[in-house]
């Protein structure tokens, strides 16, 4: 992207906004704004801040992610992750802008056997999944070019995550209970950001026209997680043979049913990144490797 182009970047408070601060360097103009700076609780303000701003590109890694509270928590839920896409993605649309999103392996009710492609039905069994799906349908329902990228199980070495909670609680105890019938991929923020920023990269050097043939031919829905797959349990043990803890604690498998939550979380939350790698040459590291770099880092 050229110099003269702008890249808003909101949410820079969270794992992944954190993380894109720095790989978006050099693909433009980069105005990161963390919350004090842009409220997208406040649709008003988003509207001034990108018009102000006159970006080419949004990208948007801010969501409401408390996944239990949202279940009580519903007009928050609805404000950061349907109200705000939908208002970004307005935006985007009016100054002829595009706009990079993220949602979740949540959108799926987590049923189907084999890992989830796009163009599977969602099926959101819980407020955040629901109002995240909202904020995609909001965003293709705009008519702006968009990316909407679907992740999944994300960690990092700030905020909260489920690294960081098995950390602490690995040095306070000597055993634990932890899921191990609900299956996914732990996917590092750093990840997130990096394969997003291997995937605009292709549109560094594209004139107007040829930048919004690219957008044109490229919108849509993408998963974009770490490879491989693991479970709750197995992430947890694979976080402890790598913590470097002088003891560790005993890592117990626990089926969901005994650990209720407010929120129903999904069996299966594997989702296929072939679209991704087949549209944009772009492949994610495994998750295993992935965790041992993000636990070097640390």
């Amino acid at each position: 992207m050229s110099e003269q182009r702008v890249v808003l970047l909101t949410g820079t408070n969270g794992q992944v906004g954190f993380e894109l601060q720095r790989s978006l360097q050099g693909l433009g103009n980069i105005v990161a704004l963390d919350r004090s700076r842009l409220d997208l609780r406040d649709p008003q303000q988003i509207r001034e801040v990108v018009r102000a701003t006159k970006p080419a590109l949004i990208v948007n890694p801010a969501a409401y992610t408390a996944v239990d509270a949202a279940e009580t928590d519903v007009a928050g839920a609805t404000q950061l992750n349907l109200d705000a896409p939908r208002v970004l993605a307005e935006e985007a649309k009016r100054l002829g802008a595009a706009l990079v999103h993220y949602s979740t392996d949540y959108v799926f009710d987590g049923k189907k056997a084999a890992a989830y492609v796009e163009d599977d039905k969602p099926n959101p069994q819980n407020v955040y999944g629901r109002t995240k799906l909202e904020g995609e349908q909001a965003i293709i329902e705009s008519g702006c070019a968009h990316l909407i990228f679907r992740t999944s199980w994300v960690y990092g070495t700030r905020g909260k995550n489920f690294l960081l909670t098995m950390l602490r609680l690995g040095a306070e105890r000597s055993e634990l209970s932890v899921v191990a019938d609900q299956y996914g991929a732990p996917t590092w923020a750093n990840t997130i950001a990096a394969l997003t920023s291997n995937v605009l990269a292709q549109t560094a050097a594209l004139r107007a026209g040829d930048w919004d043939d690219w957008w044109s031919s490229y919108s849509g829905v993408y998963h974009l997680t770490a490879s491989g797959e693991t479970s709750w349990h197995g992430f947890a043990q694979a976080i402890f043979e790598l913590s470097g803890l002088a003891t560790t604690p005993r890592v117990m498998p626990l089926p969901a049913a005994s650990y209720p939550t407010a929120a129903a979380r999904p069996a299966n939350s594997r989702l296929s990144n072939d679209k991704l790698a087949s549209t944009f040459g772009v492949r994610a590291p495994d998750w295993r490797d992935a965790l041992s770099l993000c636990m070097a880092a640390r």
